[in-house]
């Protein structure tokens, strides 16, 4: 995690003290922002989901497609630090073992999530208003994005296909 940090060393630093929202739920940042210190609780529809204090974790990445609102908000739970990246686009098309890591992040975080829903469809079957897990559920795991971008030239190997 060290090596992502010192990636983001020459990015923006933000400082939040404890209580201090650094996301909104259905704003648009369009920033990423990679924990270094603090603690943070992520609040979806005013219900805690989630806290931590793992340095590089990452916040932010509904900035990623275009239009999109952010998912939850980011609340410090005691002062944190931040480092921030502006343009998140640019800066993963220029740092590959970044891009990787929220690459990761986000597929964690995929697979925590049908892990849960796929729980609860295991306990509650059949439940009407449950009845829909197993469309949910093949629709995460199968979704593609709606356009696909080509790769710059210079990230396509000699000789090997974009698509």
């Amino acid at each position: 995690m060290s090596e992502i940090l010192d990636l983001l060393r020459d990015s923006d630093e933000r400082r939040f003290a404890a209580g201090e929202v650094i996301i909104e739920e259905g704003g648009t940042g369009g920033l990423l922002l990679f924990l270094t210190e603090g603690a943070v609780e992520v609040v979806k529809e005013g219900v805690q989901i989630a806290t931590t204090s793992q340095p590089g974790t990452v916040f932010g990445v509904f900035s990623l497609l275009p239009g999109a609102r952010d998912a939850a908000t980011i609340r410090a739970l005691q002062p944190c630090v931040f480092r921030v990246v502006q343009n998140p686009r640019a800066f993963l098309k220029e740092t590959p073992l970044v891009c990787w890591h929220v690459c990761e992040t986000i597929t964690h975080r995929l697979a925590a999530l049908t892990g849960y829903l796929l729980d609860v469809q295991r306990q509650l079957p059949g439940t009407d208003h449950l009845g829909m897990l197993g469309e949910v559920l093949a629709t995460l795991l199968h979704r593609q994005a709606p356009t696909r971008t080509r790769p710059s030239e210079s990230t396509i190997r000699q000789g090997e296909t974009a698509d």
